[in-house]
């Protein structure tokens, strides 16, 4: 460990042209979007032999994700001490009581007077790590604030080390262990500190809306301009639709309103909030219901149930009103809701829901001819701080002799004395915010769900179960004993998926198989309403050996983009939206990527799903473009199927009439295959150039790539020559090349040296073929929309993917040479090296080098056998001046062709060795490759965390 430490100290305090590391050298912390000084803390925590903390002020709502990690460290018997104390009396009772829940804590109680420290120290082998600033252990300190934290590494006999062990050890002489009885006197007299806001004074008691709520009101209000007839806003429950609705009915300005809802306590509160936002005379307002016939009213607020009845329909002209509001509107496809969409007349419909897909396959937005006016999903309510945060923790579900739940699992086994001492431990471990639970438990079926509220309430936990066999009355008495803390759980199946308010709510309990993506999000989405005190809600989901666990962390990050590589990532590492956690136990990851690996997220019935969804959405076939705007499958998937050429091909398949060519095929699948990715945007910007000029001169392109901030350079220029004269594809693939494939002609031909112009045969296909020019535009539209990710001034971006052939071209070689690259090039000043840290099998030949990462600072190199140090190769490798060696990693081959970019290398001349490997002792040269690039701590742990 000596010298990588003492290279890193001295890059991070000295001089940075030492080879020092992320991991190890200094480094300032901070919250951004990318970044959290809680991720850095996870990591040192993760890959520890023990900690102490001295930390004044820790907050419950940081203590989730801390449990998640703790749990993880107590399979591995590392443990820790957190110092802390009772300063300003900031630490409220119950953050000793959860600590206290933690086993491999020690928790200790500060007696110095003042004590106001924010340092954490870490044990590993043969190194310390501090992080000491101006972060406490809270989540505004660790996830949002604007702080600073500096974290440094050093030997255990350094003079900083010394002093702050000295420190520390002084401390902790001078504590005393959290005790009961401490913590009963402290409880006894502790009072809530008084927080100095700044207190404004409302002049005028008017409810103004929010900033969604003016983007909406400003789409709706020029839908109504344009004259179209129906509008459908989809906002997130809790986002304050009502109040929206409200809003713009009173920018229209209605004759006689009418707003639909299916249930009548829901209509008197949306009655109640209309009044506050239109005001006017109480006596304007009125309810349609089974009790309420109040027909005379301007503003009449309906159940479906009642308006709907035939003869309750004949005493309304069709006309009656001019704006109904119908809530709830991915119900509008139920008879009811269209007997009163067929019979009513007015100027404007407006649909308002939280979930717009339906399972049920209806066209809800059709119903609303596909006017979207405008869309706030969960994520951007978490973000824009309209939801209280949630912190998910995935579990490992109960499991004994090796056997966890699946789908078949016996209901004996589900409601068995240890799985419910299993669940009611890890419930009371992971806790709630409040004084006592208030939780929503979903399980998979309704005998269960009785036999689960049973065993909560004998083990005093008071619960009740809930089933579609209750009646409303019930369900109402129920939620109210809930609300009053009667009861703490109520145990359902899947009956609180929507239409039901409980504010209070601070526990979800998923004990249940994620079956859908959209259930999924409902059943969080009950919780998340703010209400006094609660600053956060626990979501402890159970995940047993399920087919379908793979949709829980695409359902968390709401991510539909079908990516296999990104729902891996979102399996293995911490995520956030806002303040809100999403963690997953180690071994709960693990049963995700297992159900990851058997699942086929990108395959044609996936594929043909998405499609249906979106073109249900805007009422049009989708291109690539749609996909891309509204955030549904990446358009890169449909490029990396195998079983399409193009997108025109997934038309075609879809029904869609399409006439192309066979040379027009083999243009888009060029366009598609090679330049759709956006990895490098010169070719688009050239062929978009050329579809608005015949001629573009070689002055106007480099002007065009440098006003869109592309670096330009005389090889890339010839590069783009060859990747659209298909030379570059001129390679021997089977019976033909790729260029054939491809048309086998230009795309583009040079008029003279310094012109381009298109390939006659193109030009020609763009004006006569609607649909070809349709499809080559969104390619090119779509490409550039994708290449925003990249950094345009390099050839390639930190962290971002690439495969073999990727870099041949981004390298501006002038063929491609990737089927025979296997591991690595030595080309004339550039090397790209190309790394599987984690072998599958050790049968195989790459097994043979044991790549790895030495000290979290440089990974050890093999070339490929047989090679000595006298080989030409070599030589050229070692003693090339200027040789630029370019990292590309995967962990393992599991994850298919594409290697994350980890920057520039250099090679430690001294750690240069010819070794024999293998069985066959065949002759190979070692030696370490040092990033110059700092190790991002989350790539860190995606690709070497073991």
């Amino acid at each position: 460990m000596g010298r990588p430490l003492q290279d890193a100290i001295l890059t991070g305090l000295y001089d940075q042209s030492y080879p020092g590391h992320e991991l190890l050298g200094p480094k300032l912390l901070k919250n951004n979007k990318n970044d959290k000084i809680w991720l850095t803390l996870r990591q040192e925590l993760l890959t520890c032999k023990s900690f102490t903390w001295a930390v004044a002020f820790v907050t419950q709502d940081m203590l989730v994700p801390f449990k998640v990690v703790m749990a993880d460290l107590a399979n591995k018997n590392v443990s820790g001490t957190l110092i802390t104390g009772d300063y300003l009396g900031f630490n409220d009772p119950k953050v000793f009581h959860e600590l206290k829940k933690i086993p491999n804590l020690t928790v200790k109680i500060a007696q110095d007077n003042g004590f106001h420290a924010k340092g954490y120290l870490f044990k590993h082998a043969g190194y310390d790590t501090i992080v000491i600033g101006s972060a406490n252990f809270t989540r505004a300190a660790l996830l949002s604030n604007y702080e600073w934290s500096l974290k440094v590494s050093s030997k255990e006999n350094a003079a900083l080390t010394e002093q702050i062990g000295k420190q520390l050890s002084d401390l902790k002489h001078n504590s005393i262990r959290l005790t009961d009885a401490w913590l009963r006197d402290y409880e006894s007299n502790w009072v809530r500190p008084v927080q100095n806001k700044v207190v404004k004074k409302n002049i005028s008691q008017e409810i103004i809306p929010n900033q969604m709520q003016k983007a909406a009101l400003k789409e709706l209000n020029a839908l109504v301009a344009a004259g179209q007839k129906r509008g459908l806003v989809v906002s997130a429950t809790g986002t304050g639709k009502t109040y929206l609705g409200a809003f713009a009915v009173k920018d229209f300005k209605p004759k006689k309103f009418l707003y639909v809802v299916h249930r009548e306590q829901i209509a008197k509160k949306s009655l109640e909030s209309f009044y506050k936002v239109i005001g006017g005379s109480r006596t304007n307002y009125g309810l349609l219901t089974g009790h309420n016939h109040d027909f005379n009213h301007k503003y009449l607020f309906a159940t479906v149930q009642t308006i709907s009845q035939p003869d309750m329909l004949a005493t309304l002209s069709k006309d009656e009103f001019d704006y109904i509001l119908i809530d709830e509107a991915h119900r509008a496809a139920a008879p009811s809701y269209q007997r009163i969409l067929n019979y009513f007349k007015p100027k404007f419909w407006l649909g308002m829901t939280a979930t717009p897909e339906r399972m049920d396959d209806q066209d809800v937005y059709k119903i609303f001819d596909y006017n979207l006016a405008y869309e706030i999903r969960l994520r951007d309510a978490l973000e824009d701080k309209m939801l209280a945060p949630f912190h998910y923790v995935g579990v490992q579900d109960y499991e004994t002799n090796g056997q966890s739940i699946d789908e078949t699992t016996n209901l004996r086994y589900l409601v068995s004395d240890e799985r419910v001492n299993y669940v009611l431990k890890e419930l009371d471990y992971y806790g709630y915010c409040g004084e006592k639970p208030r939780g929503l438990v979903f399980c998979s079926r309704q005998e269960e769900a009785h036999e689960l509220a049973q065993a909560f309430t004998n083990r005093n936990h008071p619960a009740i179960a809930l089933t579609n066999k209750d009646n409303e009355k019930k369900r109402s008495e129920v939620v109210k004993q809930l609300e009053q803390g009667k009861i703490e759980y109520i145990v359902t199946v899947d009956l609180f998926n929507e239409g039901v308010d409980i504010p209070s709510l601070n526990q979800i309990v998923m004990l249940r198989n994620t079956q859908s993506s959209i259930v999924f999000i409902q059943q969080l989405g009950r919780g998340l309403r703010k209400y006094p005190g609660k600053d956060y809600v626990t979501v402890i989901d159970f995940i047993g050996n399920y087919k379908n666990n793979y949709l829980i962390p695409i359902a968390l990050n709401q991510d539909t983009s079908r990516d296999q590589d990104k729902a891996r990532k979102e399996s293995t590492l911490p995520s956030f939206i806002g303040v809100s956690t999403i963690n997953f136990s180690k071994i709960a990851s693990e049963k995700i990527l297992a159900s990851l690996d058997q699942v086929k997220l990108d395959g044609l019935r996936q594929l043909r799903k998405s499609y249906q969804d979106l073109k249900e959405k805007i009422g049009r076939p989708p291109l690539l473009f749609d996909f891309y705007h509204y955030g549904s499958t990446s358009p890169e998937v449909f490029a990396n199927n195998h079983s399409l050429a193009h997108y025109g091909k997934f038309l075609i398949k879809m029904g869609e009439p399409l006439h192309l060519s066979k040379y027009e095929d083999g243009v888009l699948s060029f366009v598609t295959k090679e330049l759709l990715n956006g990895k490098r945007p010169h070719e688009l910007i050239l062929l978009k150039l050329l579809l608005k000029n015949k001629h573009v001169s070689e002055t106007e392109f480099e002007k065009a790539l440098k006003n869109y901030g592309a670096y330009v350079n005389g090889a890339v220029l010839n590069s783009v020559e060859d990747i659209l004269s298909l030379n570059f594809f001129d390679i021997k693939q089977g019976k033909t090349t790729k260029k054939a494939q491809y048309g086998g002609q230009p795309l583009i031909e040079p008029i003279n040296l310094l012109d381009y112009q298109l390939n006659p045969e193109l030009s020609k296909a763009l004006e006569t073929n609607a649909d070809f020019k349709k499809l080559f535009i969104d390619v090119i539209n779509t490409g550039l929309a994708l290449n925003k990710k990249y950094n345009n001034q390099k050839q390639f971006t930190l962290y971002q993917q690439y495969d073999r052939k990727d870099v041949c071209r981004l390298l501006n070689w002038p063929k491609d040479v990737s089927a025979p690259m296997y591991g690595y090039r030595v080309d004339k000043d550039e090397t790209p090296i190309f790394i599987t840290y984690k072998k599958d099998s050790t049968k195989k030949r790459s097994a043979l080098y044991h790549n790895t990462l030495e000290n979290g600072r440089s990974l050890r190199w093999y070339t490929r056998t047989p090679r000595h140090l006298s080989s030409n190769e070599v030589q050229r490798l070692l003693n090339t001046p200027d040789m630029k060696i370019h990292l590309f990693v995967k962990k393992s081959d599991a994850i298919g062709k594409q290697f994350f970019y980890l920057g520039q290398a250099v090679i430690q001349k001294d750690t240069v060795k010819e070794e024999l490997l293998g069985p066959k002792k065949k002759a190979a040269v070692g030696m370490n490759l040092l990033l110059k690039h700092p190790l991002d701590m989350q790539m860190y742990e995606l690709l070497f965390d073991e």
